[in-house]
């Protein structure tokens, strides 16, 4: 049985909870309804970029066409949501499992945040992956562990004219 200041816990995380989904913006709500419905499956040609043009044609977001899908937002002020779109230049990732020392390069790639974990962590919608190959599946992205290239993540706009 929890004591009382356990449930006043439980409580005040949950109310953060809601707190923080009805923030999401209303197009980020959409991706992440699109990202859902194609999760498992290869979108397009099975290029990671290929997921998140979809999307952003799907929701009708104004975006230029190759790598800048919105409004650029800075991770450390900015607040991060599911459905907004990760771009990767010449990053390279290290990080140790169990026993294991790993590391991972992404010249170019592509994600999607598909949830908000912690403060520059996140899960991540992709595809072309060497975990799960053309289809869509969640990884994982802790920004803490890149150690070199840049990561820029932008917020969807409304395609406005």
């Amino acid at each position: 049985m929890l004591r009382k200041p356990s449930i006043i816990i439980v409580i005040i995380c949950l109310l953060a909870s809601i707190n923080t989904q009805s923030q999401v913006p209303e197009m980020n709500k959409k991706i992440i309804s699109y990202v859902n419905s194609v999760i498992g499956t290869k979108v397009d040609r099975g290029e990671c970029w290929d997921l998140a043009n979809k999307a952003l044609i799907k929701v009708k977001a104004d975006w230029d066409g190759k790598f800048t899908y919105g409004k650029l937002l800075n991770p450390k002020k900015d607040s991060i949501y599911p459905g907004d779109i990760i771009q990767y230049k010449d990053v390279v990732v290290k990080y140790t499992e169990g026993n294991k020392k790993i590391t991972e390069t992404m010249k170019q790639h592509t994600s999607i945040v598909y949830k908000v974990i912690d403060k520059g962590i996140y899960e991540v919608a992709e595809q072309n992956t060497a975990y799960a190959g053309k289809k869509v599946s969640i990884g994982k992205l802790n920004l803490n562990y890149i150690v070199k290239g840049k990561v820029m993540i932008y917020r969807p706009v409304p395609y406005e004219k």
